[in-house]
Order: C-alpha cells, then sequence, then structure tokens
C-alpha cells in the first residue's frame, strides 16, 4: 500500500514541495491506514494528541463549531496535505475538527518523530514553515470571500480553489479528480440535491462536464463569474511562486 506514496503530487503542497529523498523519509516516520469517509481524524479542543497527518489521497474537511452552535468550514486539504501540524509545534490544544469527505489514505506521525525529522531536516522545516504561512494566508482569503455566501458561490469558489491547488491541467481545461458530487456538498455544508442542480446548471451551459468522482473545468472564466471572483490573488497562499511566474509568463 505504500505505493501511494509515490503518487505526483501538487507542487503547492507540503509533499510535493520536498524533493524525493526527503519525502520518502518523511513518509517512513508515519503508520499508514485508510480511513472511512465521516471520520474525525482531530477533535477541536483535544488537548491531548500532538500527532500529524500527511495525507495521500483524499479529501478532508477543517471545521469549527461557532458560538451559536454552527459547524463553520474553515479549510479543505487534500493529497500532499499536512495537517494537526499546528498543535504539534507549539504544544496548544487542537484548534478545530478535521473530518474525512470520503475515502481517504493517510500516514498518521507521533509528535516527537515529527519534530526531530524537522531538527535534522532543515530543508522539511522550511518547508513546513513555508505551508503554515501559506495556509494562514488562505485563511484570510476563505474568511473574506466564501463566508456566507449563497450555495451556487460557495460551489463555484470551492470549484476555483480545487482547480488552482489540486487541478491537473489537460489543454485548456482543468481536471479535478477523486471528488463525488456528496464530497462536495459535504465540503460545504449544502444539501447535495442542491450541488446536484447547481453542477447540472454549469454543464448545461458548458463551463464543466463531470463523470464519476471527477470534475473537468472548461470554461474558468464563466466559473469566476459564477464565483463572483476573477481570481485567488497568489498572496493568498495557493499557488507556489513557480507556478505564479508561469502564470505570468
Amino acid at each position: 500500500m505504500r505505493i501511494r506514496s509515490r503518487r505526483r503530487r501538487p507542487p503547492a503542497t507540503l509533499l510535493g514541495s520536498l524533493n524525493p529523498e526527503t519525502r520518502e523519509r518523511f513518509l517512513s516516520l508515519g503508520a499508514f491506514a485508510q480511513v472511512a469517509g465521516g471520520e474525525t481524524l482531530i477533535m477541536e479542543g483535544d488537548r491531548r494528541s500532538k500527532h500529524v497527518f500527511l495525507i495521500t489521497q483524499g479529501y478532508v474537511k477543517v471545521v469549527s463549531n461557532s458560538v451559536d452552535g454552527k459547524v463553520v468550514l474553515l479549510a479543505i486539504r487534500s493529497d500532499g496535505d499536512l495537517i494537526g501540524e499546528f498543535a504539534s509545534l507549539d504544544g496548544s490544544p487542537r484548534l478545530a475538527s478535521v473530518v474525512t469527505v470520503g475515502p481517504c489514505f493517510v500516514y498518521r506521525i507521533g509528535q516527537r518523530d515529527f519534530l526531530d525529522f524537522l531538527a535534522g531536516h532543515p530543508d522539511a522545516a522550511h518547508a513546513v514553515n513555508a505551508s503554515v504561512v501559506g495556509k494562514l494566508r488562505h485563511a484570510t482569503w476563505h474568511r473574506i470571500e466564501f463566508g456566507t455566501s449563497p450555495v451556487p458561490v460557495r460551489v463555484a469558489r470551492v470549484l476555483i480553489y480545487l482547480a488552482a491547488r489540486y487541478g491537473e491541467r489537460t489543454g485548456k481545461s482543468v481536471l479535478i479528480g477523486s471528488l463525488t458530487q456528496p464530497e462536495l456538498a459535504a465540503m460545504i455544508g449544502a444539501r447535495e440535491n442542491s450541488v446536484h442542480k447547481i453542477l447540472r446548471s454549469m454543464r448545461e451551459r458548458g463551463v464543466i462536464s463531470t463523470e464519476y468522482g471527477r470534475i473537468l473545468i472548461r470554461d474558468h472564466q464563466a466559473l469566476c463569474a459564477d464565483a463572483g471572483i476573477t481570481e485567488i490573488p497568489p498572496e493568498y497562499g495557493v499557488w507556489p511562486p513557480s507556478a505564479q511566474q508561469s502564470e505570468k509568463d
């Protein structure tokens, strides 16, 4: 099962930013596990657990409970991302809960192994620092642009984000793989039938095409119009520097 560690990682993610040797050493620290959808990997407020998870396949959502009892979506993580590092680095209670959206493959790494590895591998420590900064930047964008937007806007904005961070370019289109419509609905906290109607409208207008577990973005400009934004600014931590440069070129 560890062969999954050799999958191509999006360059904006932690695993994608590491050189192959460091990446394999990092993954060798962890215990590999397959986790079903709807499972809680990390519980908000937990003061005891300090381990981290590396995601090698699947999606998780980072959520928190607001003062009025509502569950707020803070972030989405997927292939190549590290989760749980805040508590591991500073010893504080867990800031949010992390719940699997669908079946996931992860590596669980204990706090001591994680910190010792960073101490002995400056390149990995730098990559983790950059990843943390990127998450904080993206949290700012998420709060500004996502918020309490209507469901159609949230769907469009999540698709823009997933395409930017995890998508694979195929000609003029961008493919988002390993994502079902129920998982997309779970990510944004909307009813599945509502998301189904929104995606159907996008298909009819030629914005996207879909098949099971895959969404192909065909008209990025139209998707941005649905989202009410033109792009996710690079200062909000979605694109890696190399990708930003290639976009300018």
